[in-house]
């Protein structure tokens, strides 16, 4: 026998290194909730200001007298019309969808995104997504319905995306340059200001080419099933 505390004992030094590790991930869980408690109020705060063509003011008038408004009423019509219309009829001109107002130019996974949104609408405030007579609808509650779709939408896809994204980049543990990345995303002024203020849905495609961006990271490093990480990237890109 050697001497009494010679050596290490390696279940002392496994326990220390579990403990640190367990450390780590409850202090970057702490970053990571104050982060998106902080990106949550900020977008809440901005989505109390007036949105692109409220009430018309600043928009355009056709010569049939349609009123035009702006983006926050081109993307109700198109909860309103990807809700009451075929499929085959979303990019198409017919009776029903008048191309010449405020068509819809969004790609087919996103348009289904609106339809998703007019189907909750449908449920909530018919008359929101009702067709052709909701041209214009501006209510209270429209509006609170309308700036919690952009929340939750942002927050279900361009958070979760930067956060696997930041993860991809700085995978080791630890690495506070994760943190910043992740940060610096979801607090761009560009991003806030134009889906919360303005009006628009950009975060869904923001956020699903974030997850792409991380499926190319991870396949990059990885040393099997590349070539399933470069699908999924693709598919989500």
């Amino acid at each position: 026998g050697g001497r009494e505390g010679e050596g290490v004992d390696p279940a002392a030094s496994r326990h220390r290194r579990m403990a640190g590790h367990d450390s780590a991930t409850s202090r970057r869980r702490l970053q990571v909730g104050v982060i998106v408690a902080a990106s949550v109020l900020l977008r809440c705060a901005v989505g109390q200001y007036p949105y692109s063509g409220m009430g018309n003011e600043g928009g355009t008038v056709r010569k049939d007298g349609t009123k035009m408004f702006g983006d926050y009423e081109a993307q109700r019509h198109w909860m309103e019309i990807t809700l009451h219309t075929p499929v085959r009829e979303w990019y198409t001109p017919t009776k029903q969808n008048d191309l010449d107002y405020w068509g819809l130019d969004y790609p087919p996974l996103t348009a289904y995104h609106s339809y998703l949104c007019g189907w909750i609408f449908d449920k909530v405030e018919p008359a929101s997504v009702a067709l052709r007579t909701s041209r214009g609808y501006e209510t209270p509650s429209s509006k609170l319905l309308m700036r919690s779709a952009a929340l939750v939408s942002d927050v279900a896809t361009l958070h979760i995306g930067a956060y696997v994204a930041a993860l991809a980049a700085y995978p080791a543990q630890g690495d506070d340059r994760m943190i910043t990345a992740f940060a610096l995303v979801l607090m761009q002024p560009g991003f806030i200001l134009i889906d919360h203020g303005h009006f628009q849905f950009n975060c869904v495609c923001l956020g699903l080419a974030a997850v792409a961006a991380a499926c190319v990271c991870r396949g990059a490093m990885a040393e099997a099933r590349v070539g399933v990480w470069q699908l999924v990237g693709s598919i989500m890109f």
